[in-house]
């Protein structure tokens, strides 16, 4: 059954406080947390499980979703928690030895994890030879993948967006978490993307931009997809998004969350939670 919008937008702020109490976790011990890749694309990931049928996440028509901006797995994992293909007990092992639950995802169909990734720009690629194998074989399912617009620096990206739009891979969805930021600083500054809407346009494809912080808008451009091209959905985000002392700052790609930081964050995203 569909969730409404209030759900998914509650599901997020769960999602938000699961990802801080993994952070605070890692910090007693020392550890860095990936909380900007994650917190900018939580939106995102909520609304990519809510449109995708995993229902049986190794079914060979079931719909794929694939990240390869791997930094987001905060939101990666408290998605799938959402789901219901991971459980609390074993999100309290993020990271932690023992643990099948790593700082980058390692491919597990029992859990939803389509993808190990790690290294940037692998992703779309894998993501295109999985588009064009499903259409091959005639199955009737969609494959998303999510970049980061950091990652569209990489080349290899734009070899397998040719790829794609080549063979017409109108069953694959495109998303960007277009925060603006990379680890050394803003993308304008490192590799200026340009307008990233033209390019996709110019590279063959169906564009649609929307408030990546917006659940229900990303769900809706996830829905409405072309079937004569691949699709594009451009989300506009905010780095580690909704957190006051982190929010569109470069640190935010890796920091470590102490009890201070958690209590100023929890009040951050529950506030704002109450405020809309």
């Amino acid at each position: 059954m569909a969730k409404t919008i209030e759900q998914l937008k509650k599901d997020v702020l769960d999602m938000k406080l699961k990802a801080l109490d993994i952070s605070l976790s890692a910090g007693q011990y020392g550890e860095l947390s990936h909380v900007g890749s994650a917190f900018s694309a939580m939106e995102i990931m909520s609304a990519l499980y809510e449109v995708a049928k995993i229902d049986d996440p190794e079914q060979e028509d079931r719909d794929r979703v694939i990240i390869s901006k791997a930094h987001c797995i905060l939101a990666l994992y408290t998605a799938l928690y959402k789901k219901g293909l991971i459980s609390e007990s074993e999100l309290e092992t993020v990271d932690k030895n023992g643990t099948t639950l790593w700082g980058h995802p390692y491919r597990n169909l029992k859990r939803g994890i389509e993808f190990s990734g790690g290294s940037l720009g692998l992703g779309i690629s894998y993501a295109a030879g999985v588009a064009y194998s499903c259409k091959l074989k005639g199955l009737n399912n969609r494959i998303f993948v999510l970049l980061g617009d950091g990652e569209c620096n990489e080349g290899i990206v734009w070899e397998a967006l040719m790829s794609i739009a080549h063979f017409k891979l109108s069953n694959l969805t495109v998303i960007v978490d277009k925060n603006g930021l990379q680890f050394d600083g803003t993308t304008d500054e490192i590799m200026s993307l340009g307008n990233l809407e033209d390019k996709f346009k110019a590279f063959g494809y169906d564009v649609v931009t929307v408030n990546g912080h917006e659940v229900g808008d990303v769900v809706d451009a996830l829905r409405n997809k072309s079937f004569e091209r691949p699709n594009v959905v451009i989300a506009k985000t905010n780095k580690a998004n909704g957190i006051s002392f982190l929010e569109n700052q470069a640190k935010s790609h890796v920091f470590m969350i102490k009890q201070k930081e958690y209590d100023l964050a929890k009040n951050d995203i529950i506030s704002a939670y109450e405020q809309k």
